[in-house]
């Protein structure tokens, strides 16, 4: 989940930021994608309910997901991101509003029973899948409300909770986040080395996702169980951009038996759009020093730079290439998809705007000579079997 939604709405709303999905599925793509689980690493739906309350047990005008395009799409176990901003880090309110989100995803289950139904463990999911109800697993974005507990930790695992992203924007209480600049804890804290080792205890998988490469390696070093990266790109395709994974982790992970779940945004894959962004936001700045926030020229300032200069949408083909260096690295065990839909607004990719497009995905796989095994792994195989293993650890505990 990004802290730029409210830039994304903008851009749509003045047409600037839309663009065009040319991109098209085969039969085959449309089969494949029907036929293999499809397991995404995060999707932040229950957020985009806290904001405003839509029902996506039926179709809706905005957000990326609903149930007749996740269904469209072939999608069969969506996380559902439990997103807390970093802004509750250190307050009762980021646990009130953890639970909060999980009762939403409750209650999408509650409104649909025939279409949705929550998922606590693998064999969970693979019932589903054979009901025909589209599973709602849940993971956490940010620790923050865990409080130092861990019969927080606990309770959360009691409601569900089968990931923790330890931090997200900032340093907090368990981990030193990949944005902050301030390394606290030069890695994970005291408490964030403890709570990893109960995480394997309860079957909870640790999501490295948004943490400082320091935190990353002290998470390998002392896990018993394989990790995840719910929605992480590369950074080869986007030197300097911490948040993304370089590939001596990318190794790290791998001989960990993990998997790296491809985040779609545009700004996680391409290099030119991080750019367009990290640009934007410096005159930004120079327009609120010299004009201050109450300003005209700041109110206005968006919607008149984006209307100069557009967007640099990423397109599927990036994407590909951030697992097609995955593979060739480690090999195909080691990827899936994190695609972050409704957490990055409207700077998803050309031809993977929403959870109808999976079988785009598969075509560009297929058109990339990827074996249907191999896609079979890509889509859900390698999570559901990283899942396993840390449910096979916490119970040999």
């Amino acid at each position: 989940m990004m802290k730029y939604l409210s830039l994304c709405i903008l851009l749509g709303s003045t047409g600037v930021f839309a663009a065009t999905d040319t991109f098209s599925a085969s039969e085959k793509a449309h089969s494949l994608a029907q036929q293999h689980v499809i397991v995404d690493g995060h999707i932040d739906v229950p957020y985009r309910l806290q904001e405003e309350w839509v029902d996506v047990t039926v179709a809706t005008e905005g957000g990326d997901f609903d149930y007749p395009r996740a269904k469209q799409g072939g999608l069969n176990a969506p996380f559902m991101s439990i997103y807390v901003p970093a802004s509750l880090d250190n307050s009762k309110e980021s646990t009130v509003l953890a639970n909060r989100l999980i009762d939403y995803v409750e209650a999408i289950v509650g409104r649909a029973p025939d279409k949705f139904a929550l998922a606590t463990s693998v064999a969970d999911v693979e019932r589903n899948v054979e009901k025909g109800l589209i599973s709602l697993p849940m993971g956490m974005e940010n620790g923050s409300p865990v409080q130092g507990s861990l019969d927080t930790l606990k309770h959360f695992y009691d409601r569900g909770i089968r990931y923790i992203t330890l931090a997200h924007s900032m340093s907090n209480h368990i981990s030193d986040s990949s944005y902050d600049l301030r390394r606290q804890w030069k890695g994970l804290s005291p408490f964030g080395k403890d709570m990893v080792k109960e995480m394997n205890k309860l079957g909870i998988m640790v999501d490295i996702s948004h943490v400082s490469d320091a935190a990353f390696y002290q998470v390998i070093d002392i896990t018993k169980a394989p990790v995840i990266a719910s929605h992480s790109s590369l950074r080869k395709f986007t030197p300097g951009f911490e948040r993304n994974m370089d590939d001596d982790m990318i190794k790290a992970l791998a001989k960990n038996n993990g998997v790296v779940m491809i985040n779609f945004g545009s700004t996680f894959v391409d290099a030119g759009a991080r750019a367009w962004r990290s640009k934007m936001s410096e005159k930004k700045k120079a327009v609120e020093k010299q004009f201050g926030k109450d300003s005209e020229q700041y109110k206005s300032f968006d919607e008149a730079y984006i209307a100069k200069s557009p967007f640099p949408f990423a397109d599927l083909n990036i994407v590909l290439d951030h697992i097609d260096h995955v593979v060739k690295l480690v090999g195909i065990e080691h990827v899936g998809i994190g695609s972050d839909y409704d957490g990055v607004g409207d700077s998803l990719p050309i031809g993977l705007k929403d959870v109808s497009t999976y079988p785009n995905l598969v075509q560009g796989l297929l058109d990339r000579g990827y074996s249907d095994s191999d896609i079979k792994k890509i889509l859900g195989d390698n999570l559901l079997r990283v899942w396993r293993d840390v449910e096979n650890v916490a119970n040999a505990s």
